[in-house]
């Protein structure tokens, strides 16, 4: 069967133009070309179309080899350019490569053109192939450092949305309800809650939150979620979900599943906004090392794909360069943050997978998420929900915390339900409190990055010497001295940031009533 090809002839005569293409048919080309003689007119032909390749004379009446060169290389497209002249000397075709040219044939050596165009082809797509690789590790490091600046910010403004949000929430218990400054409490309250989700999704694009992962089948959350997808969709898309029968077990947080799928699914839609078609698919998937090497951060092995594609608008390929960048939306004024794919791709990152996008304008796109399947047999969803009962006590709590404003949030909660509170700012001042106190310390609160000592460190030091101690980690975000990238130890207890006074004196009960800690 015969290659394709697509030639760019630079060539004043037409005589010269037809031998070319004949020995490119015999060659097993299917020729598509254009002769062009004058720069305008190349300059013009390269704009209009794709080319493959770049042939070219050397010395014309109006142009020349050289010229036409200089000419591909202001287009800025990378082609192969080879020079196919009957009168070039060695010296001028030697210079001629140094420029830039990727090889010469004589005229009346033809037969060398076939073999040429096959090797500078093969060339020009590894080239290409490198490119791609290269803009993928461009993009990726890119999004990290955003990831960690974003990271920071979202753990600062945890330590603040803690302190203003409990506070408005302790105000709101003491005001009574036909009192005139409830209702700016309450726009507080949910201002505060607003910005929580944001810092929220900040940390999944960051991948500084918390994940508890399960061993599972996605296909068992897909399912569990399908009501609520058709109610988020509306009635004019029509969804359809393809579940693989024999899928493979991915371990995954299934909370976090969950927001992928609800996140895809709402971009998804909003592409759509005159109807439709979405499809949910799964499938065991091997990426193999062709695939890994075109795909930069890409593990090769057994893996579970996830699939959301839509039948909507499309994306070109510079919108899809920055679509997971936080904050980027093609959307409206006030109809998205840009943080829904931000926190797909943290998620996704987090859980040591990878997630890809086909798309073309007009024809819709495909997000693509790939996590490692493993050999275990999924377990059934573990709900997380808490029942532990709020009440009067009169256990000793060890609090450290570095931040003023949040411990004293901290301490006169506790103090509220009756708990006695040992307070130090800091890990060192922490040891120095559990050993001037002579009696039962039942649970240490501890924020988990702090200067000198870190709560990891200084749990562990502690739990050494109060064995009955039990542990309740906090931060504004993950870090690997409680967590191993970003993954909690299940028999860990931990309370993220920011959280009101509720959920802190729940969390605290939790703790308290719960199995021993492994803080070591």
């Amino acid at each position: 069967m015969a290659i394709p090809l697509c030639a760019l002839i630079v060539e004043d005569s037409e005589d010269d133009t037809q031998l070319l293409v004949r020995e490119l048919k015999r060659a097993g080309y299917d020729v598509t070309f254009e002769r062009v003689e004058a720069a305008e007119a190349m300059s013009a032909a390269l704009a209009r179309r794709t080319w493959d390749i770049v042939l070219s004379d050397f010395s014309m009446p109006k142009f020349s080899g050289p010229s036409a060169l200089q000419v591909l290389k202001d287009s800025g497209i990378d082609l192969p350019f080879i020079i196919v002249s009957g009168t070039v000397g060695e010296e001028p075709a030697v210079n001629a490569m140094k420029a830039g040219a990727h090889d010469y044939v004589m005229k009346g050596k033809l037969a060398r053109l076939g073999p040429a165009i096959q090797r500078e082809l093969r060339e020009a797509s590894h080239r290409k192939e490198h490119r791609e690789v290269q803009n993928q590790l461009f993009q990726a490091q890119k999004i990290e450092a955003i990831g960690q600046l974003a990271g920071g910010v979202a753990h600062d403004f945890n330590n603040l949305l803690t302190v203003i949000n409990g506070y408005t929430e302790v105000m709101l218990e003491k005001t009574e309800a036909n009192h005139p400054h409830k209702k700016y409490l309450e726009a507080v309250k949910k201002a505060g809650e607003h910005a929580a989700s944001l810092t929220r999704q900040l940390l999944a694009f960051s991948r500084r939150q918390v994940l508890i992962p399960q061993v599972l089948n996605l296909n068992t959350i897909i399912t569990g979620l399908h009501p609520m997808l058709r109610r988020l969709i509306g009635e004019d898309i029509e969804l359809f979900t393809l579940p693989a029968k024999d899928l493979g077990s991915a371990k995954v947080d299934p909370g976090q599943i969950e927001q992928i799928i609800l996140n895809l699914v709402v971009n998804a839609r909003d592409a759509m906004p005159k109807g439709g078609k979405l499809t949910i698919e799964t499938a065991n998937v091997e990426l193999g090392e062709t695939y890994a090497r075109n795909h930069a951060t890409v593990k090769p092995g057994p893996h579970v794909m996830l699939a959301v594609s839509d039948t909507g608008t499309g994306m070109d390929a510079e919108t899809q360069k920055h679509i997971f960048d936080p904050f980027f939306t093609t959307k409206g004024p006030g109809k998205g943050t840009g943080l829904g794919l931000s926190t797909v791709y943290g998620i996704v990152k987090q859980s040591d997978g990878s997630i890809w996008v086909y798309s073309e304008p007009g024809r819709g796109a495909t997000f693509k998420t790939y996590f490692p399947r493993v050999d275990e047999a999924p377990r059934a969803v573990e709900q997380r929900e808490s029942r532990a009962k709020v009440s009067n006590a009169s256990e000793t709590i060890l609090l450290v915390e570095d931040d003023a404003s949040v411990r004293m949030l901290i301490r006169q909660t506790l103090e509220l339900k009756g708990y006695h509170v040992l307070e130090a700012e800091n890990g060192v001042a922490g040891l120095w409190a559990s050993e001037q106190h002579q009696g039962v310390i039942h649970l240490l609160v501890t924020d988990v990055v702090m200067p000198e000592i870190g709560g990891r460190v200084l749990a562990e030091q502690l739990t050494a010497q109060r064995p009955e101690m039990k542990v309740l980690y906090m931060s504004g975000y993950t870090d690997d001295a409680v967590v191993r990238h970003g993954v909690l130890d299940s028999s860990m207890t931990f309370l993220q940031k920011p959280f009101t006074p509720e959920v802190l004196a729940r969390r605290v009960r939790e703790a308290l009533d719960g199995p021993e800690n492994k803080s070591r």
